[in-house]
Formats: C-alpha cells, structure tokens, sequence
C-alpha cells in the first residue's frame, strides 16, 4: 500500500469513527427525549413567558446590589432579586455533587443557572441530569451572586424548551470548515461570536442608513424584483419564465431605471434598499444575489451626491461604531479614516499617474490593448474598448485608493447612462467610491436626454452582437417612453451595503456578511 492510499485509508475510517460517534451521541440524545416525554413532560412546548434576557437579569441584580451596599453593606452578600424567567441554549454544564452549573446564551448575552437538587427536589432535578449542551432551557428563580462570585439565576424550576438531537460544534473549536459554517450558518451564529456580532451590525447599518435618508426628505420604495428587461447596469441577468403570462422574465439586475421612472413621476427624493441578482462568478467581493441601496435626487448632479455619500457612509460608522475612523484590524485592513471630505481624482489623471496611458489618445480598442501589454496588463481578446480600460483601472489604480476616495469623470463608453460633461469631450460625470481598494459605489449625473440615451443604449445592443458581450447594458423602450416625457436633472447613487458592512466589520470576505451566501454543490 503506497503511503497515499494509506493516508486515503485512515483519512475515511476517520470519517467513519466520526459519523458512528454522532450517531451515538444522537440516539443518546433520543433516549433523554423519550425519557422526558414518560415523565408527561413536552420537551418542546409552545411557550415560554420569558420576564428577563440574559443582560436585564444581570443588570437588575447590579442595581438590587447597590441599592443594599448605600444601606447595608453586611447585608451584600445575601443580596437577591425577586423571580425572573430567563431563556436560552445551554452552552455548557458542569455538575458538583447534587448541584448543576449551566451557561445559558440568548441573544443578548450569556447568563449562569445554578441548579441544586435540595432546592428544586428530586423529580425536577432528575429533568436537569436529562438536559445536554445545545438544548434551550427556561429557567425561574432569583437572580444572586455565588460563593464564587458568579451572577445566576438559582434555579427553582427548569423547563425544557427545545431538547436539541443533534450536538453543537466542539466548544473550543466552533466550525473549524469554511465551507460548513457558511452551509450551516445557524451553527456559526451560535458558535461564532464574530458571525453573530456581523448579523447585528448589518441590521444596524441599514437602520442608520435608512434614518440618514429619511432626515434628507427621501422616500423609500420598492419596485419589481422581475422583470421584462434587465437594464440599467452591465452585467448578466438569471432568466425565468412566467406561466400565466407565457413570457420570458428576468431577475433584476438594478433598481435604476423603475427609480428614474418616479423622479419623472414626481418623486423627487427616492430610494430604494434592496437584492439585485447578477449571474456571475463567486469570490471574496462578489455574490449572486446582494444588496444595495440606489437613491434619486432631482435638481442634484453627481457633486451633490458625493458629498451625500461621504455623509452617509461617515455618519453610519460613527452611529454604529462610535467613530468616523476604523479602527486597524491586523492582516486585514489599516486604520480607515471616513471623515468628510474626501480626496476627488480625476481618473484620466490617475490612470495616467499609475500607468503612463492617456485613455483620451488611446482610444480605440487596438491601441489600448497595445499600451496594456506594453505595461504588462492582461488584454482579455474580443473585449469592448470600455471593458479594456476597466480592467486598467482595477489593476493598476483601484488597488492604491486604500483611504476613501472618489474616482471622477468616466469616458462616456463605460457609462450609458451617465450625462456628458460640459465642455469636456467623451467625458461623463460618473464617479466611483473607494475603500480598502474596493469599489464601495457608482453615482453619476443621470442622463436625462432621450435622444442621446436611446443612441446610447443602441450602441450597447451592438457591441452585445460585436463582442459577444452578454454584460453589455439593454435597451429598455418602456423607460424611453418615460423619460421623453421629461426628466429633471437628477443625482443617482448606487452603494453596495455587503460592502459597507465589510469594510465597517472588518471582514475580507462578503461570505461573512451574507448570511446565506451561494455555494457550490457538494
């Protein structure tokens, strides 16, 4: 047996030995339910009255202690509340004698129960000797500090609320897999204080967003999730199709052109929070289906937008984590400073700067291409001259733009749907936001020109035919329609909240911040 095969060998009887362990462990666990259940006991009832979480309980103790030591400090160890009702998943028993020590976690915090036998009597206590970590417990009694100085509920009666079949991952271990924590990310919420903290602080960033938006006179709205064109960004859409109506629909790839639709309609400050879905590849920055925020201004250009963005984004932060700068997180990013204002780059001049090309005298596909080998920069073949500089960009410049920063003034080939910009030649006013080297967002001064938006989007459905590119933007006659109807200058934004909140967290992955992000098949 070669020393491969043999690694192969003990590789699976390891496995093995692992799944007849778990098995065990869940028959043993079935056993306690049965157990439970002969006693006329539900080990899964409907309800709990719950009076305290984990932290009321222990602040309520805090103050009972305090009110006792401004009168009597002889009197502090005795110190109790009145009863309480806690909940939660036991994390982990420890058993003296007839007395039962277990770490309750809820979703605030964790809390100790102190169980004995001569307080709660036999019968209820054997229920305490059936009870295994993972199961959620209520426990009633009052809350007092052990001899060891613990906080805990003693506990007068223990009701079991959900007896779990199945062991949580290994306490000082958690889910050592990548891949299993994301697949069962239950189990990393229970097992990973940082996954749980990151689920928080999403919830709390698009609070703060949405109370940001609100406080500038924004409304928010939602429009289709399906639809019958995917425009209004360039990338690939996922296709469905409709039975009644016995048509082709697609998930939607951006929120833009309905948004513009109600700045037309009259709705001059709109936004919307939602998924957008995008058939591409999956890595550390990319999901199939993730969540933006895209807002509309009427009588607001992109300079107007840029500094709602550096607002936003400075305000959210110091809500959320009590400064406008970040702190340094070792091996993943330095310490960010969000503080407005921040450095605006011409993007001509900064391509140039990094790589001595000139998009406006390189401005036909064989040029460029020519200067990129030149600088050693991948030409993807049969690329769009538009695809080519985008790749320069986020080669040679977004990598440097570590501190925020606007990237300003796009070539209108990159952006159908931006306005030119006066007296300036091919040139849109388009920026993008950086951190981390990371695009954060894309804002420009809307197009507002039928005549020259439908010439756009034209162009657009051609180089779909020429270069074979299924990302390129689509035409959209219906929002045609609506814009020949008149729409007024208008500022749009589009940021990615995944993105946000991993920069905020400080994660170098958006799988952390997804809860449930796409996965191969096993």
């Amino acid at each position: 047996m070669t020393n491969q095969e043999h690694k192969e060998q003990s590789h699976q009887k390891g496995e093995l030995e692992q799944v007849v362990g778990e098995r065990k462990l869940i028959d043993d666990r079935l056993s306690k339910t049965y157990q439970i259940r002969s006693k006329g006991i539900d080990p899964y009832p409907p309800r709990f009255d719950r009076t305290h979480t984990s932290v009321e309980a222990v602040t309520l103790f805090e103050n009972a202690e305090s009110a006792i030591s401004d009168i009597d400090s002889e009197e502090l160890a005795s110190a109790r509340t009145e009863i309480v009702r806690v909940a939660g998943r036991i994390m982990a028993r420890r058993g003296m004698g007839k007395a039962t020590f277990i770490d309750l976690k809820d979703g605030h915090g964790f809390i100790q129960a102190f169980a004995r036998q001569n307080t709660m009597g036999d019968e209820a206590y054997d229920i305490v000797n059936m009870l295994d970590i993972g199961d959620i417990v209520g426990v009633e009694g009052s809350v007092i500090r052990t001899r060891r100085g613990e906080i805990s509920v003693e506990a007068q009666h223990v009701t079991v609320l959900a007896k779990a079949i199945r062991p949580l991952p290994d306490k000082w271990h958690g889910l050592q897999d990548q891949e299993l924590r994301y697949r069962q990310r239950y189990l990393d919420l229970i097992s990973n204080d940082k996954a749980f903290q990151n689920a928080l602080l999403r919830s709390k960033i698009v609070r703060s967003m949405r109370a940001f938006m609100h406080g500038l006179g924004f409304i928010e709205v939602e429009t289709p999730i399906l639809v019958p064109v995917a425009a209004g960004a360039q990338a690939t859409p996922f296709e469905t199709h409709h039975n009644q109506l016995d048509r082709d629909l697609y998930l939607r790839i951006a929120t833009e052109l309905y948004l513009k639709k109600l700045i037309v309609g009259g709705i001059e400050r709109v936004f919307e929070i939602g998924r957008l879905f995008r058939n591409e590849g999956l890595d550390h920055e990319h999901n199939p289906e993730f969540t933006t925020i895209e807002s509309y201004q009427a009588y607001a250009d992109y300079t107007d937008v840029m500094n709602m963005v550096e607002q936003l984004v400075s305000t959210i932060a110091l809500e959320t984590t009590g400064s406008m700068v970040l702190q340094e997180v070792e091996g993943i990013r330095p310490e960010i400073d969000l503080t407005p204002p921040w450095p605006r780059l011409d993007l001509r001049e900064e391509i140039n700067k990094r790589t001595g090309i000139d998009f406006v005298e390189t401005r036909d596909v064989e040029s460029l291409s020519k200067a990129m080998r030149e600088r050693g920069i991948h030409v993807e073949e049969g690329s769009a001259w538009g695809r080519l500089l985008d790749k320069v960009i986020s080669a040679e410049v977004e990598p440097n733009l570590i501190q925020p920063h606007f990237l300003v003034d796009y070539p209108v080939e990159m952006s159908p749907l931006a306005k030119r910009k006066p007296e300036s030649e091919g040139i849109v006013e388009r920026f993008e936001g950086f951190v981390m080297g990371t695009e954060l967002c894309n804002a420009f001064t809307e197009l507002n020109d039928p005549v020259d938006q439908r010439e756009r989007f034209e162009q657009q459905e051609k180089m779909r035919i020429d270069f074979g590119d299924d990302e390129a933007d689509r035409l959209d006659e219906d929002f045609l329609i609506s814009i020949e109807h008149g729409m007024p200058p208008t500022g749009g934004l589009g940021l990615g909240i995944d993105r946000l909140t991993m920069l905020i967290a400080g994660e170098e992955s958006i799988r952390e911040i997804v809860l449930f992000p796409a996965m191969r098949n096993t």
